[in-house]
């Protein structure tokens, strides 16, 4: 009986400890990592969140750029922190997407890092130029399947590619990728007629769709976007499966306390509902997508076997 007590207090003491450390949090600055280059969708949306957070828990939120290697260094070092809610990750959807096409990655996804929440998905717009004189994704089809592998298309990362390839298998035509390593450089090229479409995020070729320098055909992703609430979907266009939704999300290595992870999430849903980041969010063309920590992680497991499939099926790898 005297062992089982002592169980019981020990137990008592750990919840006790975690209340307390969930309470102090944060107790020190907190390094938020972006597995990307400044000026990124994540990097964009990592320093609005890193500042609301920053005045509402009075300590400082330092976001650091680690691009490089598919955003794997990055990654890589977050795993390696102290998992005591000081250092953050803030990454995009290709997270699911590097286990399928890189080989001996410095840290396991599915097993290294808990997830908070997402930050909001960025749907992915196909954009053509009118010169080239389709004007539906019915259009592109019969054309592709009229002349096939001579359609091209681009992309500039793993979103933009997964959802061209998503399209194209859903479509059923077959056609040329062309990679490229930016997106102001395939927006020239898909101006120029250069390249036939690309899947895009919205908030870079916007202004040239409201200024009919590029048609909007379709969004790539399950729900139209409130930037472009006239633009049906590939899914509402009739190709099942077809979707593909570009995330931004907040993560903490796994080991993490979870009353820490609980807090985090509270207060980065409580940033995320600010006036003003919302009204921000929307100029970029992100939609919200709130889920909670559980949600997150079984998104995160089911995407990776998603990915995996899909990258098997279109041939995809990048090492």
């Amino acid at each position: 009986m005297g062992h089982y007590f002592k169980w019981i207090a020990a137990v008592a003491l750990c919840a006790i400890q975690g209340l307390v450390w969930a309470q102090a949090w944060p107790s020190k600055p907190v390094r938020v990592i972006v597995p990307l280059t400044g000026g990124s969708n994540a990097d964009i949306l990592a320093r609005m969140i890193a500042a609301r957070l920053s005045a509402q828990l009075g300590q400082s939120f330092i976001v650091e750029n680690r691009p490089g290697a598919a955003g794997t260094i990055g990654v890589g070092l977050a795993a390696k922190a102290d998992p005591d809610g000081h250092t953050l990750l803030v990454h995009t959807s290709s997270y699911t997407v590097t286990p399928s096409t890189h080989s001996n990655l410095p840290y396991d996804t599915a097993r290294d890092f808990a997830g908070i929440t997402p930050l909001g998905t960025v749907p992915l717009v196909m954009i053509i130029a009118p010169s080239k004189g389709m004007r539906t994704v019915h259009e592109v089809v019969r054309a592709a399947k009229a002349r096939p592998g001579f359609i091209n298309y681009a992309s500039a990362g793993s979103a933009g590619q997964l959802n061209s390839e998503r399209f194209r298998i859903s479509a059923g035509f077959e056609g040329a990728h062309i990679p490229f390593k930016g997106t102001p450089e395939v927006v020239t090229e898909v101006l120029t007629g250069r390249v036939d479409y690309y899947f895009c995020p919205i908030s870079p070729v916007i202004s040239y769709i409201r200024e009919g320098k590029l048609l909007a055909l379709a969004v790539g992703s399950s729900t139209r976007s409130s930037a472009l609430p006239d633009v049906p979907t590939t899914i509402e266009a009739g190709f099942p499966n077809s979707d593909y939704n570009f995330w931004i999300g907040m993560f903490v290595p796994a080991k993490t306390a979870r009353n820490v992870v609980n807090r985090l999430y509270q207060e980065t849903a409580k940033a995320l509902q600010a006036d003003e980041v919302r009204e921000r969010l929307a100029k970029l063309g992100t939609e919200p997508m709130p889920l909670s920590p559980e949600q997150f992680d079984k998104l995160i497991r089911e995407e990776l076997a998603a990915n995996a499939a899909l990258v098997k099926a279109a041939g995809i790898r990048a090492d």
